[in-house]
């Protein structure tokens, strides 16, 4: 079995993706607020597919999941990882890239860990650049795709670097966007955000602020961390 990932209902294997297994992942899959059940839901940028399938989880596979990868390698082993879980027929691969995608649905729920590394030193690794650095998705690209995509009453889900938020969350009000939802994420409390976890709407509402701490002070995770993650992680 390649390396990877084991969660408690399927497992990962991500020795063929740039970006592995990571916090940011098992936060927006644990986090992301759900659509009842039937309504569609789209991956931007799915890796090695643990966020969608932490969502066909989390729906027990009531909600056709589209997971759309840009690398080819990538995107095939997200797709053996479906194939192996105990959702095959909730998620659907798509090898290509979001800017050029093309579809007659709108989703009630898109989410994405998107890019981050904007103007930065780039990666001697090329898969990793791409799939670290904004110059492969531009977040005003981005936006305006998701807006294409979503239905009249869906949501935009993205976990981004803390410090990087604010630009975004600007430049999505720009884009008519509004955030309905905010949880900034410590990884210990009195230390600074690491993260945050943003739901977007279409429409003017007012931002339901909450924190996330990972961490406990005696270097334990968090009662609230393990709350989120006790349905994927093995270990509680």
């Amino acid at each position: 079995m390649s390396a990877g990932f084991q969660c408690k209902k399927f497992y990962i294997a991500h020795d063929q993706c740039a970006m592995k297994v990571g916090t940011d992942g098992l936060l927006l899959g644990a986090w992301a607020p759900l659509p009842a059940p039937g309504y569609d839901i789209l991956d931007i940028g799915a890796g090695s597919g643990l966020i969608s399938l932490m969502l066909a989880q989390r729906t027990a596979g009531a909600n056709p999941i589209d997971a759309i990868e840009l690398d080819d390698v990538a995107a095939q082993q997200a797709a053996d990882n479906v194939a192996n879980s105990p959702w095959p027929a909730a998620v659907r691969l798509i090898k290509g890239n979001i800017l050029t995608y093309q579809s007659n649905k709108r989703y009630r729920l898109i989410v994405s860990n998107p890019p981050f590394f904007h103007q930065s030193l780039p990666s001697a690794d090329t898969k990793r650049k791409l799939a670290r650095h904004t110059d492969s998705l531009p977040y005003s690209a981005l936006l305006d795709k998701a807006a294409m995509l979503l239905e009249t009453e869906g949501c935009f889900v993205v976990i981004l670097p803390a410090d990087y938020s604010a630009f975004f969350v600007a430049l999505s009000q720009q884009q008519g966007w509004s955030v309905s939802q905010r949880c900034e994420v410590y990884s210990k409390a009195g230390k600074v955000a690491i993260r945050t976890l943003l739901v977007l709407v279409r429409a003017a509402v007012a931002t339901q602020n909450t924190t996330l701490t990972i961490h406990a002070d005696n270097g334990q995770y968090s009662a609230e961390y393990i709350a989120l993650l006790k349905a994927f992680y093995l270990k509680f």
